[in-house]
């Protein structure tokens, strides 16, 4: 049995040690905002905060999660207020959707260590995370609507 703190409550799971937080995420606890993609923490679409930190869920073990901080797209904000947020559905970022969580958590991370990026930093920050409708010019402008609503 492992205790985890994921979005602020405690929760006690009952899983193998090296199961990969992803599945305890959407399996055992139904946070699905947190999307499978390819398994290989190569696209991004897991991206859950340890400790504040952008991690891929897919490649993090049940064992190695237990004592950290964990939040997930649900837990961001739960009405919705954090800058990220408002800034995506204010320029209306997503088309399909599948990414946008992972997209919006990278996003958040990054901001957190850099409120005030310049182009090529969101860029470089982002470039890990995939969007299979290539929507990368609004993913962008969504992080720099963050970062302007962030420093108001």
């Amino acid at each position: 049995m492992a205790v985890l703190n994921i979005n602020g409550l405690k929760h006690v799971v009952d899983a193998p040690a090296d199961t990969r937080l992803l599945w305890v995420v959407r399996e055992h606890l139904r946070l699905t905002g947190t999307k499978f993609g390819c398994g290989m923490g190569l696209c991004g679409a897991c991206t859950v905060h340890l400790d504040g930190e952008a991690v891929r869920s897919c490649q993090v073990e049940l064992g190695d999660a237990e004592g950290s901080r964990i939040t997930t797209i649900e837990g961001l904000d739960p009405k919705g207020q954090h800058p990220v947020q408002q800034a995506w559905l204010e320029l209306q970022v997503p088309q399909c959707g599948y990414c946008q969580s992972g997209q919006m958590m990278n996003a958040a991370a990054f901001l957190d260590s850099n409120p005030s990026p310049t182009d090529g930093e969101i860029l470089e920050a982002m470039q890990g995370n995939l969007c299979r409708c290539i929507t990368y010019v609004r993913i962008k402008q969504g992080v720099r609507r963050a970062s302007e609503i962030m420093g108001a």
